[in-house]
């Protein structure tokens, strides 16, 4: 059923042009700086857009400019190792792509940010509903980083995921081991996530 729908939802984000895609990264980063947790926040994950999905790029040059620090994910190149880890980024860095076509921060000398203390964390979305669940690409990565959230309950870091407004769905299934959104931020409004 998750593959199903991946490929429903994947589709209506594809079919946005481009301006309907700017304009929509502009709107989120409005949304965004009005919260008072992103006021708040000093350190920032965020990632670099693909396969039609939102881009925080606007938001990103913002925070750089407010100086709060950002960080962008790095995959393992390890084929035995599914991990991802948080490195420093500034919006004019360098950046070379992974093995899915994603840009990651290149030529990294200082050591990943820990996961645990990071503020925000702006996840991209295929889907979402307004309980906080989230469809992935199925890959797990976020799920795994951030599987110190399911143990503690802890509140940081608060995950805010970014989508199109066409990506809600009415519920979305989950697994034990998906860490749910406290936010979700679209071009339309900001949700914050009813817990089940």
């Amino acid at each position: 059923m998750k593959s199903k729908l991946r490929r429903e939802l994947r589709a209506r984000r594809q079919n946005l042009s481009s301006k309907q895609q700017t304009v929509a990264a502009k709107l989120i980063m409005h949304r965004l700086i009005r919260l008072a947790a992103f006021r708040k926040a000093r350190h920032i994950a965020a990632y670099i857009a693909s396969d039609g999905e939102i881009s925080p790029a606007p938001l990103l040059r913002y925070a750089n400019l407010g100086a709060k620090r950002c960080y962008l994910p790095k995959i393992s190149q390890s084929a035995a190792s599914n991990k991802m880890a948080f490195y420093p980024y500034h919006h004019r860095q360098p950046l070379s792509p992974n093995q899915y076509g994603i840009g990651e921060p290149t030529g990294l000398r200082r050591q990943p940010h820990p996961a645990r203390k990071l503020d925000i964390v702006l996840l991209p979305l295929t889907g979402f509903d307004k309980n906080g669940r989230r469809l992935g690409m199925g890959g797990g990565y976020y799920d795994r980083a951030f599987a110190f959230k399911r143990n503690n309950k802890t509140r940081k870091p608060i995950m805010i995921g970014l989508a199109h407004h066409c990506q809600e769905v009415n519920s979305l299934p989950s697994d034990d081991w998906d860490i749910p959104l406290d936010f979700i931020v679209t071009d339309r409004q900001v949700i914050k996530a009813k817990r089940r």
